[in-house]
């Protein structure tokens, strides 16, 4: 659910919100949002819903990579490389 409040903003961050707003072709709340958000997993890092996402998605790759030689897996993707 999202909130109404009130912001007030010096000409450089107003002049920030506003080019990463074009930038990104969203709202300045959008900005502002992700901005708050970021910061916060910077201070405090990431929330728990984020780090159990980050958590499943590293096991299914483990499970998807099981048996796999990375070394020859990596020799295979530079032929292709060369080849295209």
């Amino acid at each position: 659910m999202a909130h109404r409040t009130t912001l007030v903003l010096d000409e450089e961050s107003l002049e920030a919100v506003r080019d990463l707003s074009h930038r990104l072709h969203a709202s300045q709340s959008e900005v502002i949002r992700r901005a708050v958000i970021a910061y916060r997993q910077q201070i405090a890092g990431p929330s728990q819903a984020s780090r159990s996402r980050r958590r499943r998605i590293l096991e299914e790759l483990f499970d998807l990579f099981e048996g796999h030689d990375p070394e020859a897996e990596v020799r295979r993707l530079k032929e292709e490389d060369e080849f295209s």
